[in-house]
């Protein structure tokens, strides 16, 4: 099973956004953010390969993946085979400039 390691400014960024959800509608749909975190998380542990490359970041250092959360938001990632930790980089709303998305990341 890999480790899942969340950069610090992506971990705040979820928090906020949960947060900012639990606020504007509610308290159950805080729960689901919470609920698809961790089947994500989950995914990420046991198959760090399994979501698709993201195209907006290809030719980066890593290969970056991303996967859906919330339909309007994507987990930037990577995945590092030889020490076993998948590095969240990123929480992206993808209403945003898909050319801030590489902006951010570095």
């Amino acid at each position: 099973m890999a480790t899942v390691k969340w950069r610090k400014r992506a971990w705040s960024l979820f928090n906020s956004y949960v947060e900012q959800a639990r606020m504007e509608y509610g308290e159950k749909t805080a729960n689901k953010w919470l609920t698809e975190a961790a089947i994500i998380y989950d995914r990420l542990q046991k198959h760090p390969l399994s979501y698709t490359p993201e195209q907006l970041l290809r030719g980066k250092k890593h290969q970056y993946r991303s996967c859906h959360i919330m339909r309007r938001f994507k987990i930037i990632y990577y995945f590092s085979s030889s020490s076993n930790i998948v590095y969240i980089r990123d929480i992206w709303d993808t209403r945003m400039n898909p050319q801030t998305l590489s902006h951010r990341l570095k």
